[in-house]
């Protein structure tokens, strides 16, 4: 009898390259803010570009850094989650560990096409900033004010709003509102002029933060343009004006920024109305070096309504925030935790399913604040930290968007039944 025996050669892997396997990933997770213009560091569209960088890129997918991305994955599924999966982190390892070759170029996913100047899509209307706004060096800037007059003489549904900074350094944050033709808010400011309450005048500076106004998209870093789902949009009555709240940055030298405000008409009828809602805690008092503070907020929802998303808040002492629904015998269900809060990066959680909050639904907020010398980004781990404008004192809000019937403003949706 015969034996034949059969040695099977092991086939060598398939080399993973620039062209076939990364630019792909590159395309889908990194370029909307890696590409010229964008707030990236650096551009990573072509392999010139991401060839020198391909050991931190492998470095920050691996401690999952990049794409910034906060949620603890228990709590919640979320749309805009941009998160690597464990294969594309594996497919960016192997490439690095491998020498980060090129490949070939006909091997490569065609250009991804992104609009010019703006995020994901050209908008329909443009407002800008009539004049530049100078912003001095190595100083303290007051939140400034502008009142953008739309001159709409009817209604408007708005499906996409992004407020587009043009020196996206000097930009901490900006909000932008709606001011209804019936509103005294801010009516003695000039429009088309920024201004500022005077900083020793208290009550005009609280008369200009504190309003009722919807809030109709805000700007943070690495933030995209506010969308929402299919048939539910901001509206903009007839005869409002805008009004953009600027919160800048000084740098070591005087520059200037000029924001840009894009928005597109919902291209279908709206069945639902989109508001934004807060709760937040105004009486901070964090202790020196207190490691783990934390301050609550409750409330209960006044109407149904389904939630959208949910957008936290902070300074540079904030550590986590929790979104919480408490239920009956007091049992709690989180409906978003935030464990890595960066004051860098504040996103927006948008859920992938709407959620209804039935009126009386409880809400509880919770910020977590860190103001002892493990945390990297406080400014003074000494000092007694109360509520505050400006990044080195605090705040804590728990900004969440709605969906209500077309018909209910947020005037209405606050009448208690």
């Amino acid at each position: 009898m015969v034996i034949a025996a059969v040695f099977l050669l092991a086939l060598p892997a398939a080399a993973v390259t620039f062209y076939k396997d990364v630019a792909p990933i590159l395309q889908r997770r990194c370029e909307s803010c890696h590409r010229p213009g964008e707030i990236g560091p650096m551009p990573l569209v072509t392999f010139a570009q991401v060839r020198p960088w391909a050991k931190a890129i492998r470095e920050s997918v691996e401690m999952r850094r990049m794409p910034p991305w906060f949620a603890d994955p228990r709590h919640g599924r979320f749309s805009n989650d941009p998160s690597l999966s464990p294969a594309e982190i594996a497919t960016i390892a192997a490439w690095v560990n491998e020498g980060s070759t090129e490949g070939i170029k006909r091997e490569a996913p065609p250009p991804r096409k992104w609009p010019e100047g703006w995020s994901v899509s050209s908008p329909d209307l443009v407002l800008t900033m009539p004049e530049a706004f100078p912003v001095p060096a190595n100083t303290a800037i007051e939140y400034q004010y502008l009142i953008l007059p739309t001159q709409f003489t009817s209604d408007r549904w708005v499906r996409l709003v992004e407020i587009r900074p043009s020196n996206p350094a000097v930009v901490h944050h900006a909000v932008l509102y709606v001011r209804e033709p019936a509103s005294e808010w801010l009516r003695g400011a000039k429009p088309g002029v920024m201004f500022a309450p005077p900083a020793t005048d208290f009550d005009a500076k609280r008369n200009a933060r504190d309003t009722k106004a919807d809030i109709l998209a805000v700007y943070t870093p690495g933030a995209p343009a506010a969308t929402w789902p299919a048939g539910m949009a901001k509206h903009i009555p007839a005869g409002s004006d805008l009004v953009l709240q600027m919160h800048f940055t000084s740098l070591k030298e005087t520059t200037e920024e000029r924001t840009q405000i894009g928005l597109l008409p919902a291209t279908e009828r709206s069945t639902h109305r989109v508001i934004t809602l807060q709760m937040g805690v105004d009486d901070i008092v964090i202790p020196p070096g207190a490691r783990d503070f934390r301050l609550s907020r409750s409330g209960t929802m006044p109407r149904d309504a389904l939630l959208l998303s949910m957008f936290p808040h902070m300074h540079l002492r904030g550590s986590g925030f929790e979104y919480q629904i408490v239920g009956t015998g007091g049992r709690v269900e989180t409906l978003l935790k935030v464990d890595r809060y960066n004051f860098s990066w504040q996103l927006a959680y948008h859920l992938q399913t709407p959620r209804l909050l039935p009126a009386g639904t409880q809400l509880l907020w919770t910020g977590y604040f860190d103001n002892s010398a493990n945390n990297p980004r406080n400014p003074n781990p000494a000092a007694e930290v109360r509520w505050g404008e400006q990044s080195w004192e605090e705040m804590m809000i728990g900004f969440f968007d709605v969906a209500v019937p077309a018909e209910m403003d947020k005037r209405t949706f606050f009448i208690r039944r």
